[in-house]
């Protein structure tokens, strides 16, 4: 008994969400979706975290796991696996802001006042993350997914705009986070 399980572990190989969502699309197999999901949820929710608020971003997560099954049919092996569930979920939420004319903006609330903890104290996380959420919203959209280890071509393919515009939007993004970290410094 214990030789078929070691034999079993040393046949197990690890395939990529690529090669999981190729098998996926030819067998719907609940457990390749299941690996799938254990692969690739808390990125997709991260990312939609830092577009909106959090019951928006696990409602949409989960939409977009739904739609991964639903069109399954649709996704081409030739390209990653991630770029295209987050895709889904992008054009998802972009639906959703435009169903209910609620695109995000800068509530007064989030604007930091010399006096606010997170503004004035030492620690740089709450900082950066004051910084990241005062972000235009494709500024930090086009950030967040570099920083999810998206290159500039698949940042373009997911958003639907070109590689000039999302290179743009990086140097912005970057500029205005470095000088508003810097202004934390100062502090």
């Amino acid at each position: 008994m214990t030789l078929t399980i070691a034999i079993k572990s040393l046949l197990h190989i690890e395939l990529s969400n690529e090669e999981l969502m190729s098998r996926y699309v030819l067998s719907g197999e609940a457990a390749l979706l299941a690996r799938l999901y254990d692969n690739c949820a808390r990125d997709l929710y991260h990312f939609l975290l830092t577009l909106s608020e959090p019951d928006l971003a696990a409602d949409i997560a989960q939409k977009a796991w739904l739609k991964v099954m639903e069109k399954r049919h649709l996704y081409h092996s030739n390209g990653q696996f991630k770029a295209w569930l987050f895709t889904l979920a992008r054009n998802l939420l972009m639906d959703e802001y435009r169903r209910t004319q609620r695109y995000p903006v800068l509530e007064e609330s989030d604007i930091c006042d010399e006096g606010s903890p997170s503004c004035s104290d030492g620690d740089i996380l709450p900082a950066f993350s004051h910084a990241l959420d005062n972000l235009p919203f494709y500024q930090r959209e086009a950030f967040v997914l570099y920083q999810e280890g998206f290159g500039v071509q698949d940042i373009a393919q997911i958003t639907g705009e070109n590689q000039q515009t999302i290179k743009s939007r990086l140097r912005y993004a970057k500029q205005q986070l470095r000088q508003r970290l810097g202004e934390h410094r100062e502090q």
